[in-house]
């Protein structure tokens, strides 16, 4: 009968006593086969799969998977070598990424030098008023762009920044790790990276540009090169130069970044500095407490407005002519290119007639006698 028959597989799969009888497999089975799963058995049923008194499965029944869960001591050891694993393939993609400059890692600020060519005149919050802000907006949210580093040419375990100064300076600051993408970079990928960074984050100011393009030429790079940096035609190029050359580095480092000052200002203040006066009044000013109090773009005015300024020449005192009896009858005095003659109230009426009659004669005289 299909009832006892039930009654002994279920006694039969559940470590009961086999039923003597033999088992007849019905046409219709009355208990489907479990479909195929890799799925781990549920925890309910964890204590049956583990019993020892379970039987192995009868020709003609269906098999049931059986999953053993692990002991605790060998669970531990698994996790244990999977950390072991894990740990080894995330230095080999640490290497492959320093290697190939594909992942963001964290580095002491202090193993990283700036780059080789300057290319900020800003003195961090002195000429640079985003500076604190951008210190409290990593202080507050992380550092969320990375800096771009190589490893340094020269000296081992340390690092060279292409670009990202400003937060460098600012992790730097907050003693804090900084984000960097490593990357082995020529000196030529260095700068190109470096004007790329400048001209699509924070755009440098002309002299800055300026001094940036004169320091890549200086240290042998072509004009080309030079220009690809900074994104500028041979014409641009050109004047930056030329302003980089006019106006004397240490004046330039003076007076600072001026945000607001353009090219024909730069180029003015370098023809006020072309002689020796200028470069005279030039230091004068540069060292001044009210000059160093201003800011960059105040700085600079001062500066211009000073070497404008026309020198002061004393006038020369005016010359007295006497008489045999020492008494003044007339000065001659000079006022720039003119000469001015001044009689005084005692001197003889006759005599301003007479010299003002013999001085338009002599003159005339003097004008009709040719050159030597």
């Amino acid at each position: 009968m299909a009832g006892p028959n039930r009654k002994s597989e279920l006694k039969a799969l559940f470590g009961g006593t086999p039923a003597a009888a033999p088992v007849v497999a019905p046409a219709t089975p009355a208990v489907a086969p479990a479909p195929e799963t890799k799925s781990q058995i549920p925890a309910a049923d964890a204590g049956l799969a583990k019993s020892p008194a379970a039987p192995a499965p009868k020709a003609h029944e269906p098999a049931v998977p059986v999953q053993r869960a692990a002991s605790g001591a060998v669970r531990a050891m698994g996790l244990s070598l999977s950390s072991i694993t894990r740990d080894a393939e995330e230095a080999r993609a640490l290497r492959l990424a320093l290697e190939e400059g594909e992942r963001i890692v964290s580095l002491d600020t202090d193993k990283i030098d700036g780059s080789f060519v300057s290319d900020r005149l800003s003195d961090e919050e002195r000429d640079d008023p985003d500076f604190l802000a951008l210190v409290e907006s990593i202080r507050e949210s992380g550092q969320q762009v990375p800096i771009l580093v190589r490893p340094h040419p020269e000296i081992s375990g340390r690092y060279q920044a292409a670009y990202g100064h400003r937060r460098l300076k600012a992790a730097r600051r907050l003693g804090m790790p900084v984000k960097v993408i490593v990357r082995a970079l020529t000196d030529d990928e260095l700068v190109l990276a470096q004007g790329k960074e400048n001209a699509e984050r924070r755009n440098l100011t002309f002299i800055e540009r300026a001094l940036f393009a004169q320091a890549l030429v200086l240290r042998g790079f072509d004009r080309k090169l030079t220009g690809d940096a900074l994104a500028v035609q041979k014409s641009e190029l050109s004047r930056l130069l030329q302003v980089a050359d006019g106006v004397p580095g240490y004046v330039v480092r003076a007076i600072g970044p001026a945000p607001k000052v353009g090219r024909e200002r730069w180029m003015a203040i370098g023809q006020l500095l072309s002689d020796g006066a200028g470069i005279e009044k030039a230091n004068d000013e540069i060292h001044s407490q009210p000059f160093k109090a201003l800011a960059s773009d105040e700085r600079f005015q001062r500066l211009f407005d000073r070497l404008q300024r026309s020198r002061i020449v004393p006038k020369p005192a005016p010359v007295a002519l006497t008489d045999a009896n020492g008494t003044v009858f007339a000065r001659i005095s000079r006022q720039g290119r003119g000469v001015k003659i001044e009689f005084s109230a005692e001197a003889d009426p006759r005599f301003v007639e007479n010299i003002s009659q013999r001085l338009t004669e002599d003159y005339a005289s003097f004008t009709q006698t040719p050159k030597a």
